[in-house]
């Protein structure tokens, strides 16, 4: 069976609901291009700059996608077969995670471009408001642990390729560095110069191909250089990494964030492209199963966890973070919600079925489907890339390249994020409270990170990123529940009108659903051995699940008492009190 069959009527799908479904959705919210918003009431240059909708996109795009859209498909398409994933990506994207980044955006920017904690504030209580932050910081601390380490391990070791060409782990961490000094050279020359957008885009999207084909040339293997084994090479790539981190979330969005997002979404664009034109023009067929079986070779059922191992692509509650954090501050217009809100989603659903496919052209048992997610990604992206004669070095390189720039986004993002959360607990907005914000969010994962590997069954090292993954897949899609939930609340005591309960009410039961499932199964059977015997874990990961399961409950019971009518509703037109990312 050929692959491009299925990937065409996958994007014609996403197609149409753009243009039918996103329509609704804006009617529905009423978006008006005529009315200001914090964007430009509240401009200060640091955190509040509105932008043109095609320069925000990609930095939307960039900062949602990351690795999600990568690795959530690939491990799902690996586990179920690839007709489950293609099927809860098209649905799940459309019908609830468009509608969960589209009226996050919009509920931010009608709250002064506030966090969904904000919305929960206003309209359900003090209480709820903490609860929602807990969490939120708790999800932020396990995304950055599983990034960085997904990421520091693709700057260590080496890679054969099939014609015998070696890629050193030193050389995609060569490329990284260099990409990563090219969006600070442009944000200055943007500030300070009268260098238009459009020509420093001409300008520095070749100078990043540039960075991919020297970074192989000069590789900066540390651990060659130090003496160090592989573990202790990536543990120093992961101080390196959070010390990045915590530059990037003190400095001015127009130093780094805007300009490196905008170059990381256009290199999010030209890997979609890429992949799209090698589906198009290289007949490859289908060889993976389109069905594996209800169960894992790991002894997880499809329901739920097919819909907790792909987050990005179908539904994200990371995203909300993003749109509500960071994207609100800088939406021009209100209209600007569909294209960015919904549309990225969409855009994002047609990365998670590229990289599918690349599992889907390989046998099942292949030895190409053998290793991490990125480098899976990796080889596929690079087949598709041979279509344009494109040498195989370079295009898995691109990819791991690819990969890696969409992970430095989600970092130093979340970080950016996890300092408002703490600044919002504490009330410090000032230069202590920036600090003490951005080296906790840093600091608790380098902890983390820094621990000695848990051993499998075999006793090899586990990954920290497979560690955290499942759990970041559970909660991050307990917090798109979490996020649709307070959506809810705001629209029914301002709009009361029916359409609420079926647009956002049941995305968010099936979410709740689906994600407390997955959640408990994976926390409560740790508290007991193979004899059913109480015991008390040493992995983190059970008592995580059962801080987030609790207070993912006690914000339903706030919930119920917001919309049972026991506390009252807000007053029309009441100002939110703003998480203070101004002068943050």
């Amino acid at each position: 069976m050929s692959l491009l069959p299925i990937v065409a009527v996958c994007a014609v799908i996403l197609s149409i609901a753009y243009v039918t479904y996103g329509r609704i959705l804006s009617r529905l919210l009423k978006l008006d291009p005529n009315k200001e918003t914090p964007a430009t009431t509240m401009r200060d240059g640091l955190d509040y700059e509105p932008i043109e909708p095609k320069f925000l996109m990609s930095q939307h795009f960039s900062a949602i996608a990351a690795a999600g859209p990568i690795v959530g498909p690939i491990a799902a398409g690996l586990a179920f077969g690839w007709l489950p994933a293609v099927i809860w990506i098209l649905v799940g994207s459309i019908f609830i995670g468009g509608v969960h980044d589209m009226t996050a955006l919009t509920a931010s920017v009608r709250h002064k471009a506030g966090s969904i904690a904000e919305v929960v504030h206003q309209h359900m209580s003090r209480r709820s408001f903490l609860l929602f932050l807990s969490f939120v910081w708790i999800a932020l601390v396990y995304i950055i642990v599983a990034f960085t380490d997904v990421t520091t391990a693709s700057f260590i070791g080496m890679q054969t390729l099939d014609d015998g060409t070696k890629i050193t782990g030193g050389g995609v961490a060569t490329s990284s560095l260099l990409y990563l000094v090219l969006p600070i050279v442009m944000g200055v020359l943007l500030r300070y110069t009268k260098l238009s957008l459009n020509m420093a885009t001409l300008i520095f999207l070749p100078l990043v191909g540039a960075t991919i084909y020297v970074g192989p040339m000069v590789p900066f293997d540390i651990g060659q250089i130090l003496g160090l084994t592989d573990t202790s090479a990536q543990n120093v790539w992961d101080v390196a990494l959070l010390v990045y981190c915590v530059v990037a979330a003190m400095v001015p969005v127009w130093l780094l964030l805007q300009p490196r997002g905008h170059l990381g979404g256009y290199f999010l664009y030209v890997a979609l492209g890429g992949g799209m034109i090698g589906i198009l023009f290289g007949g490859n067929t289908v060889e993976y199963p389109a069905f594996t079986g209800w169960m894992s070779a790991k002894g997880e059922t499809l329901f739920p966890f097919l819909f907790i191992t792909i987050a990005c692509g179908a539904c994200s509650g990371f995203h909300s973070l993003i749109a509500s954090g960071t994207t609100s501050k800088q939406l021009r217009k209100e209209t600007d919600a569909r294209v960015i809100g919904y549309g990225a989603m969409l855009l994002e659903a047609m990365v998670a079925i590229v990289s599918l496919c690349c599992v889907m052209i390989w046998m099942q048992g292949s030895p190409k489907l053998s290793g991490s997610p990125n480098l899976i990604y990796a080889n596929g992206l690079g087949k598709f890339l041979g279509v344009l004669s494109v040498p195989e070095q370079f295009a898995v390189s691109f990819a791991l390249m690819a990969f890696t720039t969409f992970v430095y986004d989600t970092l130093d993002v979340c970080t950016r994020l996890g300092r408002y959360i703490i600044q919002e607990l504490t009330g410090w907005h000032d230069a202590k409270g920036r600090w003490l914000g951005t080296l906790l969010t840093a600091g608790v994962p380098l902890y983390f990170l820094l621990q000695p590997p848990q051993l499998d069954a075999k006793g090899l090292p586990i990954p920290m990123y497979r560690v955290f993954w499942s759990l970041f897949g559970a909660s991050n899609q307990l917090l798109a529940a979490l996020t649709l939930l307070g959506v809810t609340v705001w629209l029914w005591q301002t709009r009361r009108e029916k359409w609420i309960w079926f647009v956002t009410g049941l995305p968010c039961v099936w979410m709740y659903a689906m994600s407390s499932w997955a959640l408990s199964l994976m926390t409560f059977p740790k508290f007991f051995n193979a004899d059913g015997k109480f015991q008390t874990p040493t992995d983190p990961v059970p008592w995580i699940g059962c801080v987030l399961l609790a207070l993912a409950a006690m914000m339903l019971v706030e919930a119920y008492l917001a919309l049972s009518g026991k506390k009252s509703p807000p007053v029309q037109g009441m100002p939110a009190p703003a998480m203070s990312a101004a002068g943050s």
